[in-house]
């Protein structure tokens, strides 16, 4: 585990409310922003294995919004004051017990009623990154996670897309056309199982 990431830090229930440019226009609670669809930055981790595969995790039953539906990796906001990379790798570790380089793909914003009185409107950071080994989830997090050749995950998706996030389908044919493009059939995935993070 890089030292450049704390795990303990504790998980603060601020984000950042943003314009259509993503400049900054103020701070709002994680709930409220969704409650009231709140323009806010946030981050999506999109994670390939040496064979393309990518890795997908299921939302734990206890999620606030989008509860048991499958997604990307990892999706998260950064804190007040903190750059969006380093915010991305540290939920990546306290949500998924993974570490290693991102980079940022592109970016997009979207709105979606998700019932039950929640919302998304979110000025999106994707990233991409390589990894090899076991993830770890936290279990309020993630009930499950699997690798999946992008192929079957194609689909999968296009037959039951009710059982993937609203986001996820949305960024889906983006991000893998940004990788393929870009990483092909040589990547470099990096870091092996890492042991459980410390979770405050």
């Amino acid at each position: 585990m890089s030292s450049e990431l704390d795990r303990s830090q504790p998980q603060k229930q601020q984000v950042v409310l943003v314009d259509e440019h993503d400049h900054e226009v103020g701070t709002a609670g994680k709930v409220a922003a969704h409650r009231n669809a709140l323009l806010h930055r946030a981050f999506s981790i999109f994670i390939f294995d040496s064979s393309l595969r990518m890795l997908i995790q299921q939302r734990a039953a206890t999620k606030y919004h989008s509860p048991g539906l499958w997604s990307n990796a990892c999706c998260g906001h950064p804190m007040p004051g903190e750059a969006i990379e380093p915010a991305a790798r540290r939920r990546l570790w306290q949500e998924m017990g993974i570490d290693c380089q991102l980079k940022e793909a592109f970016s997009f914003t979207y709105s979606k009623d998700l019932g039950g009185g929640m919302s998304e409107s979110e000025y999106d950071h994707v990233f991409v990154g390589f990894f090899k080994g076991a993830a770890n989830p936290d279990p309020e997090e993630a009930a499950a996670w699997r690798w999946v050749g992008l192929d079957a995950l194609v689909e999968d998706v296009a037959a039951a897309s009710g059982s993937y996030t609203f986001w996820f389908t949305q960024t889906l044919d983006r991000v893998l056309s940004e990788a393929r493009l870009h990483y092909g059939g040589s990547l470099e995935a990096c870091g092996n199982g890492l042991e459980r993070p410390v979770r405050n």
